[in-house]
């Protein structure tokens, strides 16, 4: 008797996502960390360092105080009752939590809420928001979500009704999107970034890309920006934004804004902008231009991965300068940023120094999307073995090293170059041996595949 329930009857949108950050070389990552607990000493390394996810926290990265004292006496409120509550919590910790509460029906975080959101909370994001672009926000236009995967799904299922039904997204891109867009059964319609102008977004090629999925009868709907980029760092120029707004504008086109990497700024010369201030800059108003942006808890310097916060269509945080927490939560916050920023540049300059390999300059976000020169014979290696010239790298990488990378073809990549995405997450007292071991490993694969 056939199973009821086996691959073959499962829903086919289903079975066309992938999502690669969590796929074969994760797996075989789990294997050989088990492996490693099981048969201490059989591996040629110590521990597995899980480069492959912005997951903050699973490396290392100590949550901020301020956050997480508010949050213990928002779901416990009756320690707010006890007297050696004081001592042991931050006053204005207690302040905030207290305010919080006051907003929450019932003073019930374990209750249903809105199906917006509190109320109370939205008006906070809303003035956040309006902080920080110098524009008014309004709460009824703000959707709490559990995390930004939620709303970008949300958002797909809204928009997408049939195959015909395309969304332009960036390659490389993060495989949310095209997973999201596979499960809700429309069609990706691809642009390049330009990796030769620090992955640049070239208004002339997504003009290209849309009128050719027109002119096959592609009804394109909307437009995914991932700002700063995921996986490939950059920061977009503001003229470059108020171009793209335009072309959204003439065109007809929603405008998705990925914006969850916003915090994370490593270089001088570019500042992050939201597509929000800048498309009411340029003089735009809600009627001109449909636009969603993402925001989440777990990027920026939060790594709150695990609480699954999020919002569309807000970001920010505003803290009154002057509380007893915030030289402490400005400290925590830019010794994060900092260390990041630290750890980008060097990864970056130890993969530029390597043969066969270059990288653009990590501008921002939690990764490098460094490209992978493979001799011809390593190209031939793979295909023997069946697999993607990136994946085959990555692969003999964990087997030698354990570093877990994602080959650039679970992001798109422009035919015939090859890439893989590392965080920069490993704790910066780690990144040295990490370069070092790449580079033993590096070397070795080169030497061993030279034409």
């Amino acid at each position: 008797m056939a199973a009821t329930v086996a691959v073959e009857n499962l829903n086919p949108k289903v079975l066309k996502c992938e999502y690669a950050v969590r796929g074969e070389i994760v797996i075989h990552a789990q294997h050989l960390q088990q492996q490693l607990q099981t048969q201490p000493g059989s591996l040629p390394f110590d521990e597995i360092l899980y480069c492959n996810i912005g997951n903050p926290q699973s490396l290392g990265q100590q949550p901020v105080t301020f956050f997480r004292e508010v949050l213990a006496l928002c779901d416990h409120p009756c320690l707010l009752e006890k007297e050696e509550t004081k001592s042991l919590f931050s006053a204005d910790a207690i302040s905030r939590a207290k305010q919080i509460l006051s907003t929450i029906p019932g003073r019930a975080t374990g209750a249903y809420s809105h199906s917006q959101g509190i109320k109370g909370l939205r008006d906070a994001i809303a003035a956040g928001i309006a902080s920080r672009d110098g524009f008014p926000a309004n709460a009824d236009d703000i959707f709490v979500t559990d995390g930004a995967s939620p709303g970008v799904h949300m958002m797909m299922q809204l928009l997408i009704r049939n195959e015909k039904d395309g969304i332009l997204c960036p390659i490389p891109q993060y495989p949310l999107y095209s997973a999201s867009i596979a499960l809700h059964g429309g069609t990706l319609v691809p642009y390049y970034l330009d990796e030769k102008t620090g992955w640049g977004l070239e208004i002339s090629d997504l003009k290209k890309q849309l009128e050719d999925a027109r002119s096959k009868g592609i009804d394109v709907r909307a437009l995914v920006v991932i700002n700063p980029g995921n996986p490939t760092g950059q920061v977009l120029a503001e003229d470059n934004q108020c171009d793209i707004v335009r072309f959204c504008k003439n065109e007809g086109l929603v405008l998705l804004a990925d914006e969850v990497y916003q915090e994370n700024i490593y270089v001088d010369d570019k500042k992050f902008n939201s597509f929000k201030k800048i498309a009411r800059s340029v003089g735009y108003g809600e009627d001109d231009l449909p636009l969603v942006s993402f925001q989440s808890v777990s990027k920026g310097y939060y790594g709150e991965c695990g609480k699954r916060g999020g919002y569309m269509e807000i970001t920010g945080f505003s803290a009154p300068v002057g509380d007893e927490s915030y030289a402490a939560y400005k400290a925590e916050k830019d010794g994060i940023l900092q260390s990041l920023a630290r750890r980008a540049k060097a990864l970056e300059d130890a993969f530029n120094n390597l043969e066969g390999i270059s990288c653009n300059k990590a501008e921002g976000a939690m990764y490098l999307f460094p490209q992978i020169h493979l001799p011809k014979k390593a190209i031939e290696a793979a295909k023997a073995a069946n697999k993607a010239p990136d994946a085959f790298y990555a692969l003999r990488l964990l087997e030698s090293t354990g570093i877990v990378v994602v080959p650039g073809s679970g992001f798109g990549q422009v035919p015939g170059t090859w890439h893989i995405r590392c965080t920069i997450l490993p704790q910066e007292d780690k990144i040295p041996a990490v370069i070092t071991r790449f580079k033993a490993f590096h070397e070795a694969f080169m030497a061993e595949y030279r034409d």
